[in-house]
Order: structure tokens, then C-alpha cells, then sequence
């Protein structure tokens, strides 16, 4: 016997790095030392104009997003995906980001499917001026199934400790500005394929109702905000703290990003939850309580700022096509108020 026997085909490795060189080295600044291939990736740190930087990282996979994407062949967008995920996390400190990397487990290596999810990882690196600096490539014949793959990825960005953005100077009647989502982001996929498992004509009946293929919309890739946040930085509007609406949907990832004498008071009616969730909602016969804590309701990113910015936030937004709205402010905990107005099930 030999590896390749035992079903790992080095040469085909071999060749899926060569494939996939192109569409690394096109997301490459001038940071970037060497290309691929070595036993590490090689960045030289941008420090120039920066009194105290600071590194900010950030981890995150697609989760089961990945079982309906695979399915359907939406490689390309679970590529952009798994950008998102990381570097929505520390955009939210601040941080401009400067390189990426990614890991690929798979059963059986498919040249052509994981090239695609390659290409999705550069397209998002490269429209956010964040260098894929490498990745590795696993095949786990056994562990995985043979046309099953798993990722994951890992961002580094950069900030100036005088310039991040931490949430202590969060006060009380702050906005919190809302950013649209591109719709279910990569979270809560378990309970759409559980709802999916549940209703076998639901493709039909979403296309019969909104004249809308199910599944185009259903994994769109998710929204990258860095390019607007970055622009509204760069123009010197003030930032306060930001939240990535992830996993946990409003009520658990907004209240992670101001003190805790605050809570954020969200005016549920300030904007339409998107079709799409109302019909999930619909299908799966899904408690209130249960939607608002596992999707994102049409909202991927939010910022919390003082109300000077407002107008300049919301125009800097239109001008990227991202639909922004206020959606709420900060009010304190011990206000007397707060059982009259806030939501139970935000509570």
C-alpha cells in the first residue's frame, strides 16, 4: 500500500497549490515578503504613523452554512464568507486589516470545487486590501466524507492603541446606527436546515411567492463592512463601538460592545425585517423570542456614536450601497423607563 492508496493524493496537492498561486499572489500588497509556498507566511508590519500599534486578531469559521453550500455549489460565496466572518470581527476594534490565512479540511481533495472557494477567499482579501499571506489544504480521507470540506480562517489587523476602539467612551442617548445585512450572513443554518429538512417544497413555494430562486438568496455571502467603516474613520467621525451581528443575532452581540452600566434600547419598528426571515420564521414555526436570538434580522453591523455623526454616517453608507438607519440609542440600566420601552425580547 501507499498514501495515495490509503486516499491521500500528494501530486494532486501538489497541483491544487500551483492552481490556486495566481489567485493568492493577486490579493499580495507590498507587505507581502516572498510569495507561497514556504513553511510561513512572511508580512512586513506597516507601522509607519503609528505612535503605539497594536496587532488585533480574529478567528471564525462558515459552520453548517457550508452543508447547503456545498450542495447547491455556492463555493465562490462561502470563500467570501469566510472573510467576512474574521474580519467583521476586528474591523470592530478598528483595526484596518493586513493579512489572512485560511484552512481547508476535506475527505477527498476536488481541485475544481476547492479552487473556487480559494478564489472567493481572494476576491474578499483583495477588495478589503488585506493579503492572503497562505493557508493549508488538509485531505482526512475517513474523517471527513469524500465530498465534504470544512474551513476556517484566521485575520490579522492593525490599530493604533490611541485610535481603538473599545467602547469606554460609550454614554448615555448614544445612536446605535444600524447596517443592512446581505441577508442570513453564515448563522443559524442548523435551524434552516432543520426547517428545510421539515418542508421538502419550500424551494417551490419561496419561488412561487417571491419570484425569487430559495437558495440564491438564502446564501448570499455575508457583507463586509471594512471599506465603509474604514471611510468613515478616515474622515474623522468618532466611532464609539461597533458590533458584528453574529451567532446570538442583536440581543446577545450588541450589549458585548458597550460598558455595562448601559443597555442598547432597540426600536424594533425603526426598519421591515427582510422577506426572507418572515418566511423561515413562517415555515419553521419559529418562537419570537427564538428568531430575534439566532438570525441577524436584516441587520449585519452596527455602530454606536454620538448624534452629531449621524447624517455623515448614513451619507458615507449610501455612497457604498449599504442601507444604514437609526435603530436605537443607549440608555442606562437603572433607568426606571426602560420596563415601559424596551422590548421583552430584547431583554
Amino acid at each position: 500500500m501507499d498514501y495515495k492508496t490509503s486516499g491521500v493524493d500528494i501530486e494532486a496537492g501538489r497541483e491544487f497549490v500551483s492552481e490556486i498561486k495566481k489567485a493568492v499572489e493577486s490579493t499580495h500588497t507590498s507587505n507581502v515578503i516572498d510569495g507561497i509556498g514556504g513553511f510561513g507566511g512572511l508580512f512586513r508590519i506597516p507601522i509607519d504613523g503609528l505612535k503605539k500599534p497594536i496587532l488585533v486578531s480574529g478567528t471564525d469559521g462558515v459552520g453548517t452554512k457550508l452543508e447547503l453550500a456545498q450542495m447547491k455549489n455556492f463555493h465562490f460565496e462561502v470563500g467570501i464568507d469566510l472573510v467576512a466572518m474574521c474580519m467583521n470581527d476586528i474591523i470592530t476594534s478598528g483595526a484596518k486589516p493586513l493579512f489572512f490565512l485560511d484552512y481547508i479540511a476535506t475527505g477527498k481533495l476536488d481541485k475544481k470545487q476547492l479552487l473556487r472557494v480559494v478564489q472567493g477567499i481572494s476576491y474578499g482579501c483583495g477588495e478589503n486590501n488585506c493579503s492572503l499571506l497562505g493557508g493549508e489544504t488538509a485531505e482526512m480521507p475517513g474523517f471527513y466524507s469524500k465530498n465534504k470540506y470544512d474551513l476556517a480562517g484566521f485575520c490579522v489587523g492593525i490599530v493604533d492603541e490611541y485610535n481603538l476602539i473599545n467602547g469606554k467612551k460609550v454614554s448615555e442617548n448614544d445612536l446605535i446606527i444600524a447596517l443592512k445585512s446581505n441577508g442570513v450572513h453564515s448563522n443559524g443554518f442548523s435551524l434552516v436546515r432543520k426547517i428545510i429538512q421539515n418542508n421538502s417544497q419550500i424551494h417551490e413555494e419561496f419561488e412561487k411567492v417571491y419570484q425569487l430562486n430559495f437558495y440564491d438568496e438564502l446564501l448570499k455571502p455575508t457583507k463586509i463592512y471594512n471599506n465603509v467603516i474604514n471611510q468613515i474613520l478616515s474622515e474623522n467621525i468618532e466611532i464609539k463601538a461597533m458590533s458584528h451581528i453574529t451567532g446570538g443575532g442583536i440581543p446577545e452581540n450588541l450589549p458585548r460592545c458597550i460598558p455595562s452600566e448601559f443597555i442598547p434600547y432597540i426600536n424594533i419598528n425603526s426598519w421591515e425585517i427582510p422577506f426572507l426571515f418572515k418566511f423561515l420564521q413562517e415555515k419553521g414555526k419559529i418562537p419570537e423570542k427564538d428568531l430575534w436570538n439566532t438570525f441577524n434580522l436584516g441587520v449585519g453591523f452596527c455602530l454606536i456614536i454620538d448624534k452629531q455623526f449621524k447624517d455623515s454616517i448614513l451619507n458615507i453608507c449610501k455612497g457604498h450601497n449599504i442601507d444604514s438607519w437609526e435603530i436605537g440609542k443607549i440608555v442606562r440600566k437603572n433607568d426606571s423607563k426602560i420596563s415601559k420601552f424596551l422590548p421583552e425580547i430584547l431583554t
